[in-house]
């Protein structure tokens, strides 16, 4: 009786140990960069279909398809949220700038490369321009609490003045050009008919996101730089 009572308790515990040592599947754990990004990008979007103030947490969340406090939690609240959407923005077309290796190229062929680029990253990606343009209503409030912008922006700053340097050395450009000065000139007339197209499109009878007329526009930016720069 005793052997037999032995018996079933060794058994019992046989079974309870093999159960024990099946693989029970883990709890998936949340890739926290993953939902971060979905978060900022959902952020973008939400700010730029309603604005800093129009936006909401909520909507975000659901854009999102997360839980409203991973917003919080990665992000302290609304405001840190859209802080990191113009940081996410301005940051994008200063790495592409910086892809574009400026200085490898001539001087002339630099300059233009650089009216390409800015013209189309503009016209491909208008949630920079939208974005851009809500922070202006705000008079730079945001932004101006940022410290990566400003220092992401001077590297473009000072391939502008050395791909001008060499123009100047080599006589195709004229002097006393601040690259400052020249940079925005390339940036406003790659924006103005993107932030402006509605009004300017009923204002001149032209539709200004007709293919032909923003080729036409490109060239029409390059060759007005360009021909500014001869000395």
């Amino acid at each position: 009786m005793k052997k037999a009572t032995q018996r079933r308790g060794a058994a019992a515990s046989a079974a309870r140990s093999s159960r024990a040592d099946k693989t029970v599947p883990a709890r998936p754990k949340r890739n926290a960069v993953a939902t971060k990004e979905k978060i900022l990008r959902a952020g973008i979007a939400e700010f730029c279909a309603h604005g800093y103030g129009g936006a909401r947490t909520a909507r975000i969340a659901r854009r999102g398809r997360c839980n409203i406090r991973m917003i919080y939690h990665y992000f302290g609240n609304k405001e840190g949220l859209y802080l990191a959407a113009l940081e996410r923005v301005y940051g994008d077309i200063r790495a592409r700038e910086e892809e574009l290796d400026l200085l490898r190229l001539d001087p002339v062929e630099g300059i233009a490369a650089l009216c390409d680029f800015t013209f189309e990253h503009h016209a491909a990606h208008q949630d920079f321009v939208k974005l851009v343009i809500i922070e202006n209503i705000q008079q730079g409030r945001y932004l101006r609490k940022s410290k990566i912008v400003p220092q992401a922006t001077q590297p473009l700053v000072d391939t502008i003045r050395k791909l001008l340097r060499r123009g100047q050395q080599q006589g195709v450009f004229r002097r006393n050009v601040d690259p400052v000065q020249l940079y925005i000139s390339i940036m406003s007339m790659s924006f103005i008919h993107l932030s402006n197209k509605h009004t300017l499109s009923i204002t001149y009878d032209r539709d200004l996101d007709d293919p032909k007329w923003l080729n036409a526009r490109r060239n029409h930016v390059r060759d007005m730089v360009l021909g500014f720069l001869r000395p």
